[in-house]
C-alpha cells in the first residue's frame, strides 16, 4: 500500500476484535482494537483514521452511537457496520445514517478484506483529490502568486479582497509580471471555481477572427463556417473569462464587449438573437490605457466597466526581494520537470541573477533558470550554465549598472569571496540571516567567514 490504511476495530468481543484486526494486519493495514463502544469513541477523539469496522450490539455505548461519532469527528472516514441475521434491520438504519456497508457475523474474512480494500480504494480516492486541490491551489492560489515584498504582500492582499465577489477585474503591469496567473488565483479562489476558466488573447487575432472567437458564430455566417461555434463567452458561462491584452483590441469589438457587460447577452456571428450568459470579466493590459483613451483608440464607458477594481502588478526590478524565493521556487519546479540534480548555485550566480534587470520580468526569470538547469551538467548552477543574455549583460557590467563578474578575473579566491560575501550583505541591508540563504551557506559559516575577513 502507498500510504498505510489507518483502521479502528471497535467489539467489546475481545477475541473477535482481535482477529478481525489480525486478518487485515496481514494484508497491510494498520489496525486498532477497541473492546467498548466508549474506548472506541475516545480513540475517534484523538486519533485519526480512515476506516472504522464497529459492531453493532455492543453493552453500554452501541455501534450507532460509534456511527454519529465517527460522522461528526471523521466525516471522511468510511464506517462499516458488523450485525447479526437478527439485527439487520437496525444495519440498514445504519447505511441511511452514512455507514458504508455492513457485514454479517460470523464473519468472512475474504469478504472483510474485500470490503476492507473497497473503503480503502474510496480513501484513496479522496486523498487523490485533496492532493490534487492542494496542487492546484499551490499553482493556481494566492500560494502561486509568489513574493514576500511589500508590493506584492499588497498585491495578494486585495486578491484576497476581490475573489470572492463577481466584480470585473483590470489587471495592468509589465509583459512578464504574471497577468494571468494572478487572473487564474481569482478565479481558483472563487465561488466560479468549478466552472472553466477562459483564457484569450485580444492581440493574437485579427478583427474577424476575435469576434467569432469570444462571441461564436452559426453555419454560414462567412465563407468557411460550415458549422456552428461556441464563443469563449458562451464556453466559460458560469466561470470566468480571462481577456489578456484588451488594449489591442479593436474599437468594434469594444462596443460589443460593452453590450455584454451591460445586457448579460451576446449574440454570435451570423445571428441577431442574443444568448444570456454569466461570465466574470477579468481583463489585463501592458499598455497605458489612459493614453489609449487619450488618443481615442480605448472607449471611456467601457475602460469604467473593466476596472470596477484594479490591480498593479510590479515590475521584478520593483520587488528584488521576492528574486530569491522566485529562484528557489522554480529551481525546485524544473529539477522535478526535467529529472536533474542541482545541488546548489554558486554565489557569483546568485549576485548576477540579484543585479540583472529583468525587463522581461518574472517570465524571463523563469526562462532563464529552466535555461540554466537543463544546460547544467556538474550538479552546480555556476557562471557557465547562465544564458547568452545574461553572460553579455554580465560581461559588460550592464546587470543593474553594477561590475560584471569578470571584474574579478586574477583575484584570489580569498579575494572573491570577501568581495560577494560583502556585496550580498549590502544587498540584504544586513541581514545576515537572509545573506547566508543567498549565498548557499550555513548562518553560522557566514559568521566565521565575516570575522576572518574582517568584514563588520
Amino acid at each position: 500500500m502507498d500510504q498505510q490504511i489507518r483502521v479502528l476495530v471497535v467489539d467489546d468481543d475481545e477475541p473477535h476484535a482481535a482477529a478481525v484486526a489480525e486478518s487485515l494486519e496481514r494484508v497491510g493495514y494498520d489496525c486498532v482494537v477497541a473492546t467498548s463502544g466508549s474506548e472506541g469513541l475516545r480513540l475517534i477523539e484523538e486519533q485519526v483514521f480512515d476506516i472504522i469496522i464497529t459492531d453493532l450490539i455492543m453493552e453500554g455505548v452501541g455501534g450507532l452511537e460509534v456511527l454519529a461519532k465517527a460522522k461528526r469527528e471523521l466525516p471522511d472516514a468510511e464506517v462499516v457496520i458488523l450485525t447479526g441475521h437478527s439485527t439487520i434491520k437496525t444495519a440498514v438504519t445504519a447505511m441511511q445514517a452514512g455507514a458504508s456497508t455492513y457485514l454479517t457475523k460470523p464473519l468472512d474474512i475474504n469478504e472483510l478484506r474485500t470490503v476492507a480494500d473497497k473503503a480503502s480504494q474510496a480513501q484513496r480516492l479522496h486523498r487523490s483529490n485533496i492532493e490534487l486541490q492542494k496542487q492546484l491551489h499551490e499553482k493556481f492560489g494566492f500560494e502561486g502568486v509568489i513574493g514576500n515584498s511589500q508590493a506584492m504582500q499588497g498585491v495578494v492582499a486585495k486578491l484576497r479582497q476581490i475573489a470572492p465577489t463577481s466584480a470585473s477585474v483590470l489587471i495592468t503591469g509589465e509583459s512578464g509580471t504574471g497577468k494571468e496567473l494572478a487572473a487564474k488565483a481569482l478565479h481558483i479562489n472563487s465561488p466560479r471555481k468549478n466552472k472553466p476558466f477562459v483564457p484569450l488573447n485580444c492581440a493574437e487575432l485579427s478583427e474577424n477572427l476575435l469576434e467569432s472567437e469570444l462571441f461564436g458564430h452559426v453555419k454560414g455566417a462567412f465563407t468557411g463556417a460550415d458549422r456552428d461555434r461556441v464563443g469563449r463567452f458562451q464556453y466559460a458561462n458560469g466561470g470566468t473569462l480571462f481577456l489578456d491584452e484588451i488594449g489591442d483590441t479593436p474599437t468594434s469589438i469594444q462596443i460589443k464587449l460593452l453590450r455584454v457587460l451591460e445586457t448579460g447577452e451576446i449574440v454570435r456571428v451570423g445571428t441577431n438573437e442574443p444568448l444570456k450568459v454569466n461570465v466574470r470579466l477579468i481583463s489585463a493590459t501592458n499598455r497605458d490605457l489612459a493614453d489609449a483613451l487619450a488618443e481615442g483608440k480605448f472607449r471611456q464607458d467601457l475602460y469604467h466597466r473593466l476596472k470596477v477594481v484594479s490591480i498593479k502588478l510590479p515590475a521584478l526590478r520593483e520587488r528584488r526581494d521576492d528574486i530569491p524565493l522566485l529562484i528557489e521556487h522554480f529551481l525546485k519546479e524544473f529539477t522535478s520537470s526535467h529529472a536533474k540534480t542541482i545541488t546548489a548555485i554558486s554565489p557569483p550566480v546568485r549576485k548576477v541573477l540579484m543585479a540583472y534587470s529583468w525587463p522581461g520580468n518574472v517570465r524571463e526569470l523563469k526562462n532563464t533558470i529552466e535555461s540554466m538547469v537543463v544546460i547544467d551538467a556538474d550538479g552546480l548552477l555556476d557562471l557557465d550554465d547562465l544564458t547568452e543574455d545574461l553572460q553579455s549583460a554580465t560581461a559588460s557590467g550592464k546587470s543593474n549598472g553594477r561590475a560584471g563578474a569578470d571584474s574579478l578575473v586574477g583575484k584570489s579566491i580569498e579575494e572573491i569571496e570577501r568581495h560577494y560575501i560583502a556585496e550580498t550583505l549590502k544587498l540584504t541591508s544586513g541581514n545576515r540571516e537572509e545573506a547566508a540563504r543567498l549565498l548557499g551557506i550555513g548562518e553560522r559559516t557566514l559568521y566565521r567567514k565575516l570575522k576572518e575577513y574582517g568584514i563588520g
